[in-house]
């Protein structure tokens, strides 16, 4: 079932958005890129349009699907400088993330097998260092998604959001002893506090502008929440935001923002320039096949690092 289908079930039409993104970056010599923008494997039969990628200077691309659905843009970057962006229209459900309130854990027994290595420590989820900070806050809150959520809360309240603050290998530990941090930081602590108490939790980016809400001043970024394993389902949670939220685009799922950077370099780099867009399209536009800018549409620096390996 795509996300499309299940907003019909609410009796209202999908909105409409238009995505993309634009980073420029800097190469001292030819250096090998994967870039990971396109939307999610999930969310294709959503798209309400063509999926453009440019590069330029033009190089040969391939778009590579792992096994979890991520899909993957590889390419050879020159020495210089490269600019690249993406762009597409996908339809989205006119609601809000789901709340389901009486929902309970799976017990451990019954997990799915693929949901397991869910529970264990990865780079930024360091499980051990925060168990007992876990079991002594949240061992007596009730099982399943109370309990999920009495994380969120606490998360949302202890870390401060704040670019500058963030440090880029930041640890969920580390988030929760500064009380700063940037989206995949909430991200990051909520996973790992959830992991502690025996729930499955795993780490996603993707796009979320100001649909549905108030325009604040914060530049669009690529936006991290997560989801919880709970009876027989992954379900989102967002402990940047708090509150349910309408406009999620999923790019990937991983354990942890290691898994799934937006940029990841083979050789070093320098990231110059860096444009996030959602925009929501009016019926008209969808017609015309045309976009104006809209309340939805902001771009700025993204707090999400890229990751660069070897020199």
């Amino acid at each position: 079932m795509t996300q499309h289908d299940e907003g019909r079930r609410c009796g209202r039409p999908p909105v409409h958005l238009s995505i993309g993104c634009q980073l420029e970056l800097g190469c001292e010599q030819a250096t090998p890129l994967l870039v990971l923008v396109h939307v999610h494997t999930s969310l294709v039969p959503d798209l309400v349009g063509p999926e453009q990628l440019q590069v330029q200077p033009e190089r040969p691309y391939e778009v590579l699907t792992d096994q979890t659905g991520n899909r993957w843009c590889r390419l050879l970057a020159r020495p210089g400088r490269t600019t690249l962006g993406y762009a597409t229209r996908i339809q989205v459900p006119d609601h809000t993330d789901p709340v389901w309130p009486h929902m309970r854990p799976c017990p451990i027994e019954a997990l799915p097998i693929e949901t397991y290595r869910f529970l264990n420590a990865s780079t930024y989820c360091d499980t051990p260092a925060l168990m007992d900070l876990a079991w002594g806050t949240f061992g007596g809150t009730t099982p399943g998604w109370p309990q999920v959520q009495a994380i969120c809360d606490w998360v949302h309240e202890r870390i401060r959001f704040d670019y500058g603050a963030s440090q880029p290998h930041q640890t969920a530990s580390q988030s929760a002893a500064a009380g700063t941090g940037v989206c995949r930081d909430y991200a990051h602590l909520a996973i790992t506090l959830c992991r502690c108490l025996n729930l499955p939790a795993r780490y996603c980016t993707g796009y979320l502008g100001y649909t549905g809400i108030p325009i604040g001043e914060a530049p669009v970024d690529f936006s991290a929440w997560f989801e919880v394993f709970l009876q027989d389902r992954w379900v989102v949670f967002d402990a940047r935001h708090n509150f349910p939220r309408c406009g999620r685009v999923l790019i990937a799922r991983g354990r942890d923002a290691a898994d799934v950077p937006f940029l990841r370099s083979f050789g070093a780099h320098q990231l110059s320039g860096f444009q996030v867009i959602t925009e929501a399209i009016a019926p008209t536009e969808r017609l015309e096949g045309t976009t104006t800018k809209s309340p939805h549409r902001t771009a700025g620096a993204t707090g999400i690092q890229p990751l660069s390996w070897g020199r």
